[in-house]
């Protein structure tokens, strides 16, 4: 259309004229009219020492729309708490990608090409939240 290939990936171009691709227009967490990208959080929660593996999906919340929700596999079973995790990433970026919750879990489910299966992740946070 016009000359553009609607992919419905999200990316940039740097200062060398490189493309990155950073995320899913489907997959961005809308927070009270933010956008905040899955990938990005990701990429943070997995730079902490203590942290095998991550994923972020939005959980529905009355006032925001969505919020950020983390589902981390601990590194060689360390203690770490939730709210480190949430601490860790509040440093590093603006309040509306702040993290409202995270859940440990023994892995991330992907796909047989490695790709993370939010909607498992979307199904286990509703069956959680919707427990007493």
């Amino acid at each position: 259309e016009e000359g553009w290939l609607h992919t419905g990936d999200i990316g940039y171009i740097d200062d060398n004229d490189e493309i990155f691709i950073v995320d899913r227009v489907k997959e961005l967490i809308k927070f009270k009219g933010f956008q905040v990208p899955p990938a990005e959080l990701e990429g943070l929660l997995l730079r902490h020492p203590s942290i095998a593996d991550a994923a972020v999906v939005p959980q529905k919340d009355v006032a925001a729309g969505e919020v950020p929700v983390a589902f981390v596999v601990r590194s060689n079973g360390l203690d770490l708490t939730e709210d480190a995790v949430k601490e860790f990433i509040a440093k590093q970026v603006v309040f509306y990608k702040r993290l409202h919750k995270v859940y440990f879990i023994h892995a991330i489910p992907k796909s047989p090409s490695g790709k993370i299966l939010r909607k498992d992740l979307r199904a286990k946070l509703e069956s959680t939240t919707q427990m007493p």
